[in-house]
């Protein structure tokens, strides 16, 4: 059973769809399950100034994706650095074990594409 803050984030996904004229652009796939998440952004200094997700894969994948980019928003490199897994684990209010890959599959995209800002 997902949590009402999951399923709300995968009923009413924030900031879903691409960013026009992005700096970054990253996609990312889970192999095991298929799952994939692509992420745009574009910055403004040191900071993420939009961040925008597409996301093919389970509920908490999508979940996660909007999640992430929640947290993210606005946020500094440095900032957006520090974000771990449980970050978004506990925005969604838990996932289940089995669900436990779309937090890592954020985690990673977000990573791959903090990357190429540097």
């Amino acid at each position: 059973m997902f949590a009402p803050e999951l399923l709300d984030h995968f009923q009413n996904p924030r900031n879903a769809g691409e960013v026009a004229q992005p700096d970054v652009s990253v996609q990312r796939e889970n192999p095991v399950c298929g799952d994939v998440l692509r992420l745009t952004l574009r910055r403004e200094a040191d900071c993420i100034a939009e961040i925008r997700f597409l996301a093919q894969g389970c509920v908490a994948a999508v979940a996660c994706a909007s999640a992430l980019t929640e947290l993210t928003q606005r946020k500094s490199f440095s900032e957006a650095r520090l974000l771990q897994r449980d970050d978004i684990v506990r925005a969604v209010g838990g996932l289940p074990p089995e669900s436990n890959h779309a937090s890592a599959l954020a985690i990673e995209t977000l990573r791959s594409a903090l990357e190429q800002l540097q």
